[in-house]
């Protein structure tokens, strides 16, 4: 018998690495469709896509490294490799952590990526994509993040320009029910259209390149639509909020669009400026700068760096404990399948010797004598097994593979065990649940106590 050695694998395509026309050519038409289609690939078990504004990652299950690699290569279709960052399965454990925390965010700690990421987790556990090795890995990044959230600053205040605006623009005017416009859809503007989502009763993302300015809104929970900056004078006649962060060298509106608009509240916070000086004139109008709103993200800057030190220190800790519960899950398995083995054999030898006795008495063994016999028999086996037992967990915990290959080599053969690779794999319990399901059901009460009554 063997167990399996599975590994996840993944791939990021995110702002850190990529620009965003890479990450709309890594993302598919939807999370839930490159989840199926992941497991659809040969050899993937277990399939898991997180896409928004920013990233693009997949990361699937698979007994062999290469055919992860394999599949995550369909979902990446024809994204540059140079903007790929690939992880191997311990970095895809600690990468899950961090974008949960927000620390792969382009803004450090913000709370928006958490809901996308237990949707995204919802979401393929109703493909059935989820199974043991990444529920453990998607939980615990989740138990994390919340952590990081509630135990540390690292979200608290507002960092980043984008935010910033829409929270100087909340203090200018009133935002339920309103209509905003984002002008831009580079980084700065996502994040200010990202904060005005929800909070504002219609949003519109206008740009010079329509497609990524469709991509911002598609993004946004907010009934948002899409137009280039040729239909700008009318957005802008419309808008109650405007914000607005190109990287444009020249003004991308006239100070005229804004003659006809009622009261609106402008926050340009481009460099240089999108918004002439000269639309100020108009009375209804209420245009406010960079350098007005810089002052608002110094403080938070400062704090929230401190912060993600200590979350840093956090994941350090969280990872460290999820590899050792999962060394010792691979252990116990390992143990199981010594245990199974010989408790095969010792029903055997039983079988045997009553067969025996019973032949030379004449009759049957009386039921008292059988379990006097059991128990003695269970003793030995348990006596036996148990230093083995030890060595092997503490094998496991010490990455001493080459132990417990040498121990399947001597066990393995009357065991009818197959040594197994080191394999690597996310958190589990410490309780028979660690044990598989077929091996566990099949064993004694007596065997299970054995395997989980060392933990002290």
């Amino acid at each position: 018998m063997t167990t399996r050695t599975d590994v996840v694998v993944g791939v990021s395509v995110s702002h850190s690495d990529a620009a965003i026309e890479d990450i709309e050519r890594a993302a598919a038409a939807s999370g839930r469709a490159a989840v199926e289609s992941l497991m659809e690939r040969p050899g993937v078990s277990e399939a898991f896509v997180l896409q928004t504004c920013n990233r693009a990652e997949a990361y699937v299950v698979t007994e062999e490294p290469a055919a992860g690699r394999d599949a995550l290569s369909a979902y990446l279709g024809g994204v540059d490799p140079a903007v790929v960052r690939e992880l191997d399965h311990e970095g895809s454990l600690r990468h899950l952590m961090r974008v949960a925390c927000g620390l792969e965010s382009l803004v450090v700690g913000e709370d928006q990526i958490l809901g996308q990421f237990r949707e995204a987790y919802e979401s393929a556990r109703g493909v059935g994509a989820v199974g043991v090795v990444l529920d453990d890995a998607l939980l615990k990044a989740l138990h994390v993040g919340e952590r990081a959230r509630s135990e540390t600053a690292i979200n608290e205040g507002t960092l980043s320009l984008g935010s910033a605006a829409v929270r100087f623009a909340a203090a200018e005017h009133e935002l339920e029910g309103a209509t905003g416009l984002v002008i831009g859809a580079g980084e700065i503007a996502t994040l200010a259209a990202e904060a005005l989502d929800e909070r504002v009763g219609e949003l519109v993302i206008a740009n010079r390149t329509l497609p990524h300015a469709e991509h911002v809104a598609s993004q946004l929970r907010t009934d948002a639509s899409a137009v280039g900056l040729d239909a700008l004078s009318e957005a802008i006649e419309a808008a109650d909020v405007v914000v607005s962060a190109t990287g444009s060298a020249d003004h991308v509106v006239g100070a005229e669009a804004f003659e006809t608009a009622g009261e609106t509240c402008v926050v340009d916070i481009a460099q240089p400026r999108d918004v002439p000086a000269a639309a100020e004139a108009f009375e209804s109008v209420s245009v406010y700068d960079l350098d007005e709103i810089e002052t608002v993200t110094d403080g938070t800057r400062r704090q929230r760096r401190a912060a993600a030190e200590s979350v840093e220190a956090m994941i350090d800790s969280e990872f460290e404990h999820l590899m050792q519960q999962y060394k010792r899950r691979r252990a116990d398995q390992v143990i199981a399948a010594m245990y199974e083995g010989a408790e095969r054999m010792k029903t055997q030898e039983l079988r045997t010797a009553m067969r025996k006795l019973e032949s030379e008495r004449g009759s049957e063994i009386p039921e008292a004598e059988r379990e006097i016999v059991n128990s003695m028999a269970d003793a030995l086996v348990s006596q036996l097994l148990s230093a083995p037992t030890q060595s092997l967990r503490d094998a496991a915990e010490n990455d001493e593979w080459s132990t417990i290959r040498t121990a399947l080599t001597l066990f393995g053969p009357a065991f009818d065990i197959e040594p197994a690779e080191p394999p690597e794999a996310p958190d589990a319990p410490e309780s028979p649940e660690s044990i598989p399901a077929e091996m566990r059901d099949r064993m004694p009460d007596h065997v299970l106590e054995q395997l989980t009554g060392d933990d002290e």
